[in-house]
């Protein structure tokens, strides 16, 4: 089977869940978490969690853990603390729960991002792998990075990684 027939014979749907990390944020205030869950529903996909987890590697880490407990989620977004202040953290804390990495997908995004703002793109630490069962993805907080991994990277390719995962 090549990567169309996988594409094909992946589910045209899947169950997502979108966590924002910051100390700042609040669900009125939580732009990147309202533009990744309007552009995961606009592709058909269901949000069955989303929650505002403070830059804390134990609390981050421990709601990634209960997620993948709950077993219903397949795809995992986590948008901010990416970055390289002391407060960035959410590689630290996920990274040790992945049992695969996904290493194109940071490489992928740095290169459009780069495209897009030039070399304040080596900044990111934008990554992906799969945690459990569940295919995650660890994005920057800004809302334009978000619709960028969203748009080029993750919804083209979200269903056919979720078949990759499961078969």
């Amino acid at each position: 089977m090549g990567h169309l027939e996988h594409k094909s014979a992946a589910p045209k749907s899947v169950k997502c869940a979108v966590i924002t990390v910051s100390d700042s944020r609040t669900p009125d205030t939580d732009d990147s978490g309202k533009i990744l869950i309007k552009l995961l529903e606009s592709g058909s996909h269901k949000i069955v969690h989303y929650s505002l987890v403070k830059d804390d590697e134990d609390k981050i880490r421990a709601a990634v853990e209960a997620l993948k407990e709950t077993g219903e989620v397949q795809v995992l977004v986590i948008n901010g603390g990416t970055g390289l202040s002391s407060r960035d953290r959410t590689p630290e804390a996920v990274l040790p729960l992945m049992n695969k990495e996904i290493e194109g997908f940071g490489e992928l995004f740095r290169y459009l991002s780069y495209l897009d703002v030039g070399s304040p793109a080596l900044l990111s630490r934008a990554r992906a792998g799969v945690v459990g069962s569940m295919v995650t993805f660890l994005l920057p907080g800004s809302p334009k990075a978000a619709g960028l991994a969203m748009e080029k990277l993750i919804l083209p390719e979200i269903s056919h990684l979720v078949f990759e995962v499961t078969r």
